[in-house]
């Protein structure tokens, strides 16, 4: 068992990771004109608009959170008077709440991409994968809050976090000392979430490495001069 945790949660972090860079390198630099999002809005647009907003609404809210709650020291929560018991209360409820969000505007988007024949004839195999493991993952991450529910003192969390901030140390011993002894299901939901890092080259979730915030700062274009 110590074997595993430290293949799949002290090693493969840094192999996802290295894929998700270079295989993210190596299809910008030869297939640049497949990096985009695909959109099929032209095929339908009543239900992608409705999924869309739910669901990039409730993961971005998501992401964010796991990126601070994660690699901020427990050591910073404290400065705020945020003991790990405050902390996990606070990352229960904000992560149902956006997590729910996100899994409303998924389940749309699942049902159109499958059960849309127009949209389903111009759908890869890749697509269908990547919305079928984001939906686990979230029902995992929903999953893990009752979960929480047993260890409402942060324990867990603390070990998670220890775990995450490891990693990003390039200490593997003490990653996998962490991880060792948190709940299953978290343990599914964090290697999931590394095989999305893994998939993130070879699917149309390559856009968002492109968000245009450009946008915002550049001028207004003139199409047509009024006369």
């Amino acid at each position: 068992m110590s074997y595993l945790n430290t293949l799949f949660f002290g090693i493969y972090p840094y192999i996802a990771i290295a894929i998700f860079i270079v295989g993210s390198i190596v299809r910008y630099d030869r297939e640049q004109y497949t990096w985009k999002t695909g959109s099929s809005q032209l095929l339908e647009g009543k239900e992608l608009k409705k999924g869309s907003r739910a669901f990039h609404i409730g993961i971005i809210a998501i992401l964010l959170g796991h990126f601070v709650g994660l690699l901020t020291p427990a050591e910073v929560w404290h400065v705020f008077g945020i003991e790990a018991s405050d902390k996990q209360l606070i990352a229960m409820g904000a992560g149902g709440l956006f997590g729910l969000i996100c899994l409303y505007g998924l389940t749309i988007l699942i049902k159109r991409r499958l059960y849309n024949p127009r949209v389903r004839a111009t759908s890869s195999n890749m697509d269908i994968v990547i919305l079928m493991v984001l939906y686990v993952q979230l029902v995992l991450g929903l999953i893990s809050i009752i979960v929480s529910l047993g260890h409402l003192d942060g324990s867990e969390m603390l070990l998670l976090m220890s775990w995450a901030q490891n990693v990003v140390t390039f200490d593997v011993a003490e990653a996998t000392a962490a991880i060792a002894n948190v709940n299953i299901i978290f343990k599914l939901h964090i290697f999931l979430g590394m095989s999305l890092f893994v998939l993130f080259p070879f699917s149309r979730l390559v856009h968002i490495a492109s968000v245009p915030v450009q946008y915002l700062t550049r001028n207004y274009q003139i199409v047509r001069v009024k006369r």
